[in-house]
This record gives structure tokens, sequence and C-alpha cells, in this order.
């Protein structure tokens, strides 16, 4: 009895002894050392615990298969397995920490992989050739320069993994210095540069350093073809494309890409007509090619030839004819599709909502639910903008959050702009503030949802605080500043944001703008200065809208003389636009010229110009109500009437609004 108890104390008193042991070879500098003295234990680490595990018996063979099989579970994603079996080997070798590291780093978790990087008992070119990689695919190039620098043996594949590196980063010399440090260059090396300096837009140089090739490989061939294309030089891409000495299927799909894109379809036609084998591939780029360059019929011959119709050619077939309008023939070929993917989906939706046909981009998004397919944010994005009324673009806010797309910045700019259409300046703005990560859009988006409501100063204050975020403005932002001067009467804050375009941002000022800026000095009278302003314009940008800006102005002045001159030319750039018309007619109304008046109107009688009515909608309990002017076919009309002459219309005369008392959204 007692040397059974004796012998349960020495056996406790062996096990916490070992457990102490492996704790402080696990906190001390040498781990793998320490450990290597109690080759049959290992101390693993289980959400935050310590244990010890034995560890596999040793033997070459049984390392072997391990490592084969820490590979086989990191392609399968099955990363923790693949540690657990990496924690478990009685002995490692150089190969099962190059294959755990790499099994990291294909699974994106460079932190772990640099952990095991920096804990090997000494490294080789392998594992630092892979850790240069991933550091170069992070973004991380003074990381991979120090791994580079401290290599005792350089490989090809560490020498271009930090050539390419260097040039996607556009570190354009720094990729050339260290080309020419390679004491033997391989085609590879020589690809890489010819493919950094294309990439960056040094069409030159890749073809010096191409022609310089000692050996080329129909990579290389295929790379400064492709540049030449995205550069819109076809002709020195074509040039050599016919003089490969060999042409693979992507350099054939590549130069037929390439002739679709420069309109030159005939050449295309020859081309794939020419190829020694085609691929769906192939197929598929000549019917969305077809399509863009709007040969449907064509588009449709060569897709209904197609040995094998693959998804993306039906995609790109339906795409065509939504692109040209015609629905019935792309809701055939959805009907006929096969097989459907998510694409297929958001393509026809998205093109229900670009002919503005709402109700049926939102009967497909429903189809699309009930079929089983979880909506994207290319979904989401055509349902928000396909929402006609208040209550459709709530629901589809609704369904943005279940899906988890609410910090979706394109997204929620989509929403902004559909919620200040719908006249819920309030939402837009709670939409806007709830998104992190805002961008120059969505800054845009908000600071034209204040102009277009009204709301100025609020505009301006916006572009204030984009400034300050980082963000930087552009054409459509300055619209929008320029447009909430207008309405707020700041004529020197007009002008000097017109200035800021060109001499602190670089842009140049459009048509639009011009109109703006003529609007913010014509409707504080300086009707001089709006004349200078349109005389000093570019001519290519002086149309109708500027025209007709400086026509209201003269307008507002009572320069009727002014006024008939700038109203004639205006009716010479644009004779079926009712707008020249009414304005020219409202001005001579305004000086009493009734003479005149009546020869406007009679012009527009013989030109068959009619004005288009204007109208107002309103959403009552999910439905939308839309009264034009003048018309009363409504079937509460009388009761509206009734309405508004005895109650809305005196509270309407008492409103008074001020600056102080818009709708505040603070």
């Amino acid at each position: 009895m007692l040397l059974s108890c004796h012998s349960r104390t020495i056996s406790k008193f062996c096990v916490t002894s070992r457990l102490r042991g492996c704790f402080r070879a696990s906190t001390s500098n040498h781990p793998r050392k320490d450990l290597a003295r109690k080759p049959n234990w290992s101390l693993i680490s289980d959400n935050g615990s310590l244990s010890l595990r034995k560890l596999r018996p040793r033997g070459s063979e049984v390392v072997r298969k391990c490592n084969v099989e820490i590979i086989s579970l990191g392609r399968l994603g099955r990363v923790n397995e693949a540690r657990k079996l990496f924690d478990e080997m009685a002995h490692r070798d150089d190969v099962s920490y190059n294959s755990m590291i790499t099994v990291y780093l294909k699974n994106n978790d460079l932190s772990s992989a640099e952990l095991l990087f920096k804990a090997m008992p000494e490294r080789n070119t392998v594992a630092e050739s892979a850790m240069i990689d991933g550091y170069v695919k992070a973004g991380r190039l003074d990381d991979a320069r120090d791994v580079f620098d401290s290599m005792t043996e350089k490989n090809e594949f560490s020498w271009t993994s930090l050539i390419s590196g260097y040039f996607k980063s556009g570190k354009v010399e720094e990729g050339r210095r260290i080309f020419d440090q390679i004491p033997v260059k391989n085609v590879v090396s020589w690809t890489t540069t010819v493919l950094g300096y294309a990439r960056n837009g040094f069409l030159n140089e890749a073809r010096k350093f191409f022609d310089l090739m000692p050996e080329k490989n129909i990579i290389a061939w295929t790379v400064m073809i492709k540049s030449y294309l995205e550069h819109d030089h076809f002709f020195e891409a074509a040039k050599l494309f016919h003089e490969m000495p060999q042409r693979n299927m992507y350099s054939w799909n590549i130069m037929i890409s390439g002739c679709l894109s420069s309109n030159r379809v005939n050449e295309a036609i020859q081309l794939f007509d020419s190829m020694p084998q085609r691929s769906s591939i192939s197929w598929t780029i000549m019917v969305s090619g077809l399509a863009r360059n709007k040969m449907i019929d064509s588009a449709r011959k060569y897709f209904d030839q197609m040995p094998n119709k693959d998804i993306a050619a039906w995609n790109a077939m339906i795409a065509a004819y939504l692109m040209k309008g015609l629905m019935d023939e792309a809701h055939e070929l959805f009907i006929l599709m096969p097989e459907k993917n998510i694409v297929t989906w958001n393509t026809l939706i998205d093109g229900y909502t670009r002919t503005c046909d709402e109700g049926s981009a939102l009967k497909y998004f429903v189809l699309m639910l009930r079929s089983g397919f979880r909506p994207d944010k290319a979904t989401m994005t055509s349902v928000v903008i396909s929402s006609n009324g208040m209550l459709e673009l709530m629901q589809a806010h609704a369904q943005v959050i279940h899906l988890g797309f609410e910090q979706d910045t394109s997204l929620t700019n989509a929403l902004i702009n559909m919620y200040s259409k719908s006249g819920d300046l309030r939402a837009a703005w709670l939409a806007f503030e709830q998104l992190k990560l805002k961008d120059a859009v969505s800054w845009t988006s908000m600071i034209v949802a204040y102009s277009n409501h009204g709301h100025g100063y609020h505009a301006l204050q916006a572009f204030a605080c984009m400034l300050r975020s980082g963000a930087t403005p552009d054409a459509i932002t300055f619209l929008g500043l320029l447009s909430a001067c207008s309405h707020t009467g700041l004529v020197n804050k007009g002008r000097r944001l017109f200035d800021s375009m060109r001499d602190a941002y670089n842009l140049k000022a459009k048509a639009e703008h011009y109109a703006c800026l003529v609007d913010i000095v014509g409707r504080a009278g300086l009707l001089n200065e709006a004349i200078d302003i349109v005389v000093k314009m570019p001519p290519s940008e002086r149309d109708g809208v500027v025209l007709g800006a400086l026509l209201g102005a003269c307008k507002l002045r009572g320069d009727a003389k002014t006024a008939n001159s700038i109203g004639e030319k205006l009716l010479e750039l644009d004779p079926s636009s009712s707008g020249g018309y009414a304005l020219l007619a409202n001005a001579y109304a305004a000086e009493g010229k009734w003479d005149e008046f009546a020869q406007v109107k009679k012009k527009m009688r013989e030109r068959s110009v009619k004005r288009r009515p204007g109208y107002s909608l309103i959403e009552v309990r999910g439905k939308n109500h839309v009264f034009v002017v003048g018309d009363r076919s409504h079937p509460q009309i009388e009761e509206i009437y009734g309405l508004l002459l005895q109650n809305l219309q005196p509270l309407m005369r008492e409103m008074v609004y001020t600056q102080e008392n818009p709708l505040l959204l603070e």
C-alpha cells in the first residue's frame, strides 16, 4: 500500500516536472532545441491552454507522408488540421516547415507564416523565397527586401518576386536596379521586367527590353501585344502578333479581343476564322465583342454556332439584347438558359433598371430570391436604383442591412442618391452618416443632395468636411457646389470655387459649370459679367444650357434686346427644345412685347414643338399618384381640390421660409 502510494506520488511528480520543463522550453529563446530533449512529447497550445501530446514516431517515410498530407490539407483550406499534424510530428525536416509556411501563404495567413518562418531552426532558400513572395503580395516590400538581402543563396524565384513587387508598386527604377544585379538572367526575369515596364506605361522601355531578350517565350510576346492594345497602339500589336513564331490560345484571344475593342470587326472575324482551334472563351469574346459594337444579329449568329455554350456566352448575349433595349429577346434567352448564375440574374435586373422598367426589375429580384440565389452587392445596387417610391426604397434598404452590405460604400452612395430623389433628405443623411468609409462619391452625393433640396449652406459645410477628410473633389462635386451658391446667392464664393477647379484641382470646366456660374452672377443682376463669361468661354462648351442660363439672366434684368439675340441663337442650337422658346416668350411677355411673344408661339406651332407638361407625384400607401398640369382625370380630384382650397391654400400663404428654418439635419 505504501509502495503503491509512493509510486503514484513519484508519477505525479514526474508529470508535473515534465510539464514545468516544457513550459520553460516554450518560453526560452530556443524552444526547438529544448523540446528536442523530449522527443516523444510536444507542448500544444489549444484555445489558450497548454497541454502535452504524444508525438508520432520518427522515420523519413513518415515525415514524407506527413509533409504531403499537410500540403493536401492546405489545398482544401483545412489550415488548422494541417497545423495540428505539423505540431504532432515527431521529427520535422526543412520540407515540413516549407510545406506549413506555404499552406499559410496560400490561405492568405501571412502573420502565421511569418511567425513560423521566424521560429525555424534554420532557414532555407525555399522558405525565404516563399516569404518574399508573400510579403510582396501584401505590399510589404521593405520586409521582402530584408529577407532577400539576408539570403545566402538567391534563386530565380526570389529575384523575380522582388522585381515584380517593385514594378507593381510603381518603383520602376528599383525594379530595374534589382534586374541589373541578377548574375544569370533567364527568360522569366526578362519577361517580368518587360511586363513591369508595360504595366507602368513605359512602352518604349518595355519594347527595348523585349528586343534585347536572348530568348523570347510566348508569354513575353503576348505581354507586349496586350500592352500595345491597352494603350491603343493597334498596328504595333498586330505587327508583333503576325511576327510571333508560335501562338497559343491566349495570344489569339487577346488579339481578337483587341480588334473588337478597336472597332475592327472584320479583322476580328478573319482572325477568328483562321484560328487553329477555338475554346469557349474564344466564342464568348466574339459574341460579347460584336454585341459591344452594336452588331446584335452577328453576335446571335456566332452564339447559335457555338458548339458548347457556357454560362458566360449566355450572359453576354442577354446583356447584348438588354443594351439594345430588346427586352423580349433577352427574356426569351433567359428562359431557355439551361443553367443560371448570379451574374445572369444581375444582368437581367440591371437591364430592366436601365430601361426604367422598375416593376420588372423588382419582379425578377423576387424570382431570384425564390430560386435560392443570395443577392450580392451588384444585385442590391440595381434593386435600390429601381425602387419606385419610398416604401420600395425602404424595403430595399432593409434587405441591404439584412445581407450585411450596409457598410459597402458604392451601395450606400446609391441609397443616398435615391433617398434624395425621393425627397427624404433626412434618410439620405442618416445613410451617409452611418457609412464608415466615405469616398469622394459619398461626399459628392451628399453635397448634390443638399444642393438639389435648396440647402446651399449645408452643401458648403459638407464640402469643408470633405476636404478635411482627405477626399478629392471631382467635376460633379463642383457642379453641386456651384448650384448651391446659385441657390444661396453667394456670388464671390461661386467665383472662387469656379476658379479653384482649374487652379487647385486641375479640372476642366464643362458647359454645366459655366451655366451655373452664369446663373450665379445673372441672379445677382450682374448681366454684363454673365455676358463676358459666355464670350470668353471655349466655344466648344457654349451650348444651349449656357445660353439658356444667360437668357434667364437677361429676363431677370429686363434686357429684351439681348434676350432676343440670345434666344434666337439658342433656338438655332436646339430648335426642338421647348425650354428656349419658353424663356424667350416669357422675356418678351415681361416687357409687354406681345407681338414678339406671338411670333415665338407661332414658331413653336410651325416646328411642332410642344412643351412637356409639369407634373407632381405623391406616394400614398405604396401607390404612386401622378398629377399633370391641367389634368382632372384622378378619381378623387374633387375631394383633392376641395381640401386644397379650404385648408391647405390658406396655410401655405401664411408659411414663411427663412434660411434659419430649413430642414435641419444636425
